[in-house]
């Protein structure tokens, strides 16, 4: 990886591979997302290279982030031991859809989801009804909504917003990096501040 690259987009030298630079989100809104986790009790889920674990570490007063693949897991240890905030952060290996981890977790108030929508192609549809991202987006919200109404889901700009008809309210906030819209973020419960779409543009 371009230590550049990885600087630019995450602020230092973290450790990265192809698939975590990928699927990191920019420092810029991570930054802007974790604001709203301040003082809280924060599950993480898909922790990848740690890079939104140490935006929601540097304001929440505690994170237990979870991640299935053991390499990631290691690259956000790495990370978060070089941002200085190891000690602010519960690793948790395994699937965050088994319910044996789940009634294990240490309590919280809110959770910030960010499944892997890292398959393309041209041939690829992005989903949320039955959904393929990793692990399924629309089981992974209904899942950890009925252990917190405070709840921040990340999800990819070429979903067919339709398929989001039904949910509980929430705001549907639109991530700009310049012209370009990158992210949605839905955020339920207390995270919300409008049950509406907004916008947060980065200029560049």
């Amino acid at each position: 990886m371009n230590p550049n690259a990885i600087r630019e987009k995450f602020g230092d030298d973290y450790a990265a591979d192809d698939r975590t630079f990928h699927m990191g989100i920019d420092q810029r809104f991570t930054t802007h997302i974790a604001a709203r986790f301040r003082g809280r009790s924060v599950l993480e889920t898909c922790t990848g290279a740690g890079f939104t674990t140490i935006a929601l570490a540097r304001v929440a007063s505690r994170v237990t982030t979870v991640e299935i693949d053991p390499y990631h897991q290691s690259q956000a240890k790495k990370n978060l031991q070089k941002a200085g905030l190891s000690e602010s952060v519960t690793f948790i290996s395994g699937d965050v859809l088994d319910p044996g981890l789940l009634a294990g977790l240490t309590p919280f108030d809110a959770a910030f989801l960010d499944p892997d929508w890292a398959i393309t192609g041209p041939d690829h549809v992005y989903r949320f009804v039955h959904s393929n991202t990793q692990p399924p987006a629309d089981a992974l919200l209904e899942r950890i909504l009925e252990l917190t109404d405070n709840v921040a889901i990340v999800l990819p700009p070429l979903l067919d917003t339709k398929e989001l008809a039904g949910l509980p309210p929430n705001e549907r906030q639109k991530l700009f990096l310049g012209e370009s819209h990158e992210l949605y973020c839905l955020y339920f419960g207390e995270l919300a501040v409008s049950f509406d779409e907004t916008i947060f543009r980065v200029l560049i």
